[in-house]
């Protein structure tokens, strides 16, 4: 049975994703990095071997439980996404002269009148509207839609200006203005590939719905009288549309929109009319009359442009400072992942951002530990690996994983840290004894000398992951992240 999942569901699924950071009860959700130990092949505790890739060529992640599992054990931290970081986009288009540009139609993907085989289909060779270059961003930041190529002529103007008419360029191109693009948007919004959509009031109120803007030639037919014709009704289910159709050597050679009209959404300029109106005998001509979106051109730019995309715009600044230092800068991150509804302390998360990592206060310390050394406690066998070591405030901050020396031990379990018993790094040599008391150290409470960090394991959902390379973080650095997301 054939059927189609419309875009118009797509854009739906959309808005309710954009609108979910805003509602009465909204969703949280959280931007997180992780795994600073290197991709490897690393060892079970049963002595199978587990390959998770190299850093220079880390594998692409699993949608499975697995995988969502392994997320938290090496999360470092994760900084709360709010409303002002996300926003509706869609895939750039910078316009270059020399550029064949298509333009806007409404039918792209039908068939055409008269074939079983063939469809209307794109100067590009695009059979659907979204899948067609018929938007550009210019130079000065405004996005415009092209509603005729002339013909498939190279576009060598460029549009501009903020006109809410429709705009026509030396080149016989014509275009809509839709909107511009901020310089918030232009900051946080705009990338190589994708650029903030949104619809200018003003272009929108100004739109007409189902007005006429363009007829296009497809059978200039023969037989006609030269000369340009005027006041030809456009037939459909509108009112009010005119066009002049220019007959040179007995063919159609131009039409022009006199009036384009209200309320089409259907249309078609008939041979017999044109006859009327001083064409003679003109025969075999085919006009096709293109149909503007609901509301008009600029009525919804997002809904136009096909915006079913959103992205998400975090910045990691350093170590987050401002907000506890949750964000450690002497280690590297490899993992991305966006999460929804996470817990802290068994409740529901809402710091502006959250610590990953376990952390120990030690007393005596002896040596300094190295940064993704193992460590081990002998008394209890537990495992980990080294994050950072703070030694300004006598903090070891570790994490334990499901591998051997990394946070297996050996009899295949994973082992807390406890007690006062001695922690050794076994690359660096360097010796502590977990401190007994229960107090706040740097903004972190400790138990007994412990803190299991502020992320709940394995609690709310995991919407996105992404591995990478190793990404190297610094005290004076801001690594942005822009994540987007298709429906």
């Amino acid at each position: 049975m054939p059927a189609i999942i419309t875009n118009k569901f797509r854009i739906h699924n959309q808005e309710q994703f954009v609108e979910s950071f805003t509602e009465a009860s909204p969703n949280v959700y959280y931007m997180g990095i992780g795994r600073p130990q290197a991709w490897a092949t690393s060892t079970r505790g049963d002595s199978r071997t587990q390959y998770e890739g190299t850093d220079t060529s880390p594998l692409t992640p699993v949608d499975s439980i697995s995988q969502e599992f392994n997320i938290f054990p090496d999360l470092l931290a994760a900084k709360k996404a709010t409303a002002t970081d996300i926003s509706k986009v869609v895939p750039r288009r910078n316009w270059a002269t020399g550029t064949v540009y298509d333009y806007y139609r409404h039918d792209y993907g039908h068939y055409v009148t008269g074939s079983t085989t063939s469809v209307v289909t794109a100067t590009s060779g695009a059979t659907a509207l979204y899948d067609a270059s018929f938007y550009v961003l210019n130079s000065n930041f405004n996005v415009y839609k092209c509603l005729d190529n002339n013909g498939g002529a190279n576009s060598t103007a460029e549009p501009t200006g903020t006109s809410t008419s429709v705009l026509s360029t030396a080149d016989g191109y014509k275009w809509k203005y839709m909107y511009s693009l901020t310089a918030a948007q232009r900051t946080n919004f705009l990338s190589i590939d994708f650029m903030a959509v949104a619809t200018d009031s003003t272009v929108s109120s100004a739109a007409t719905d189902g007005i006429i803007d363009v007829v296009k030639i497809k059978t200039a037919g023969s037989g006609g009288t030269n000369g340009t014709h005027t006041s030809i009704a456009i037939r459909g289910d509108g009112s009010s549309g005119t066009v002049s159709v220019t007959i040179a050597g007995g063919a159609v050679s131009a039409v022009t929109v006199s009036n384009g009209g209200s309320g089409y959404t259907f249309g078609y300029i008939r041979v017999a009319d044109i006859n009327a109106a001083g064409g003679g005998s003109l025969t075999g001509s085919e006009l096709d009359v293109i149909i503007g979106p609901k509301g008009g051109h600029g009525f919804n730019a997002i809904t136009e442009l096909g915006g079913f995309f959103v992205m998400l715009n975090t910045n990691f600044e350093g170590a987050e400072t401002s907000n506890s230092g949750d964000f450690s800068t002497a280690n590297d991150f490899r993992r991305i992942a966006l999460m929804s509804d996470i817990e802290s302390g068994g409740t529901a998360a809402s710091a502006s951002t959250l610590r990953g990592t376990k952390a120990v206060l030690v007393t005596s310390p002896s040596g300094t530990f190295t940064v993704d050394e193992e460590i081990n406690q002998a008394t209890t066998g537990a495992t980990g690996k080294v994050v950072e070591w703070d030694a300004s405030n006598n903090i070891l901050y570790y994490i334990q994983t499901r591998f051997n020396d990394a946070g297996i031990d050996s009899n295949g379990n994973l082992t807390a840290f406890s007690g006062t018993n001695t922690i050794t790094g076994q690359s660096s040599g360097a010796t502590a004894v977990p401190s007994s008391s229960s107090t706040t150290v740097d903004n972190i409470i400790f138990s007994s000398g412990y803190n299991a960090g502020e992320i709940d394991a394995d609690s709310g959902n995991v919407l996105y992951i992404e591995h990478r390379s190793p990404i190297t973080r610094a005290a004076d650095q801001t690594e942005n992240v822009k994540l987007i997301i298709e429906f």
